[in-house]
């Protein structure tokens, strides 16, 4: 087995594979990706799927624009259906707080380019017909965000990846790393050891580790986060709706069944992804307060998966100052899915045609050095 490459990729998410796609496609010939179980086993394959663009930071802003119009052409491009659906995002105000915050950040996202909209209760209920209406001010509203099978995602980039000559090794685990002079060196428990000039840290909420392997600081904590699933009914509506008060996010798949996700600011650091009966109790009582007429609906199926936390809640790319091309692109706070195909383009361009990128730069790993508390409401959807 050939165990030497231009590039080598920890971690077979939407990240890494998406990455190990756009460096083939840029012109890299020997790439190859490194997953310690299945394609988008980890956070990716456990989240709700959503992508958005409307952030309160320019940085995310901008990367989540890049990544919706990437998307917009990428089933063409990989010749794979993804079930992309743009039925939009309502992001609800419920008090004055939260009402003049978004108004700021929609004021930011228009300045930007974003088609979005503050509409008042009335207008939310036209757009999603099953919402208490007396629990709303006013709802952002941005028609060209949506959802997507992050499964069928990953496996469309992993394919055209291959048709470009991209390795992927499943059932791979990593459990060392050196760097001898311009050559790292990454060992795995089946005893084999990879050799590259280039190595990128896509490990999700196992990222911190991996770096810890080179003595580099990764601040990424893995955070539980729990998702369910109702029993398929019909259609009730289009967007993915968030409320940051009450705490959830909730949408409706193509087959009829409604997803729905919450976060718990008591959760402990861990990278434990077993269901608890007390994430189906709370969701339960904070669905049927937001939504009333739809407290019938039958749960099917719960699950968890990893929030992998920066202090800040947005990412880290690009280059670290100890080891040098040791690129991160980690720490996405439960939003990988809908960042990956703007991040993936970036951190390509900048190591093939070393092309500089402002929001790489932003979002460097030292920003987080001196930031100690990860703040996970910032992610609670």
């Amino acid at each position: 087995m050939n165990t030497a490459f231009d590039a080598v990729i920890i971690g077979g998410g939407i990240l890494g594979i998406a990455t190990a796609y756009e460096l083939a496609r840029a012109g890299m010939k020997k790439v190859c990706v490194l997953e310690r179980h299945y394609l988008a086993s980890g956070s990716t394959g456990r989240c709700g799927g959503g992508f958005r663009q409307q952030w309160s930071t320019e940085a995310n802003t901008l990367l989540a624009m890049d990544s919706v119009k990437r998307l917009e052409g990428l089933e063409e491009e990989l010749g794979y259906h993804t079930e992309f659906f743009q039925g939009g995002y309502l992001i609800l105000a419920h008090t004055p707080e939260e009402e003049q915050q978004f108004a700021k950040n929609v004021e930011m996202q228009r300045r930007l380019g974003l088609d979005v909209n503050i509409v008042d209760a009335d207008e939310a209920l036209k757009i999603v017909p099953f919402l208490n209406k007396e629990m709303i001010r006013k709802a952002t509203w941005c028609p060209k965000d949506g959802h997507i099978n992050p499964f069928l995602l990953t496996q469309g980039y992993a394919n055209a990846a291959r048709r470009l000559g991209v390795q992927i090794h499943l059932w791979t685990n990593v459990v060392g790393i050196m760097k001898k002079s311009d050559t790292f060196f990454v060992m795995t428990e089946a005893g084999n050891t990879y050799q590259t000039p280039l190595l990128f840290n896509c490990a999700g909420g196992f990222s911190r580790s991996i770096g810890a392997m080179l003595n580099v600081e990764i601040p990424v904590d893995p955070y539980r986060h729990e998702i369910l699933v109702t029993e398929p009914v019909e259609r009730l509506w289009n967007p993915m709706v968030i409320s940051f008060s009450v705490g959830l996010y909730a949408r409706q798949e193509m087959s009829g069944g409604v997803v729905m996700g919450m976060g718990d600011p008591n959760e402990p650091v861990g990278t434990f992804v077993g269901s608890s009966m007390h994430f189906m109790y709370e969701m339960a009582q904070r669905f049927t307060r937001l939504f009333p007429k739809l407290d019938k609906l039958r749960i099917v199926r719960q699950w968890a998966g990893l929030y992998e936390m920066t202090a800040d809640a947005q990412p880290i790319l690009g280059p670290v100052d100890e080891v040098d091309n040791f690129i991160q692109a980690s720490g996405f706070s439960g939003h990988g899915l809908m960042l990956a195909p703007a991040v993936s383009q970036i951190l390509a361009d900048m190591v093939i045609n070393k092309k500089k990128s402002e929001v790489v730069d932003s979002l460097n790993v030292k920003r987080l050095y001196n930031l100690k508390n990860v703040n996970k409401e910032k992610s609670v959807v």
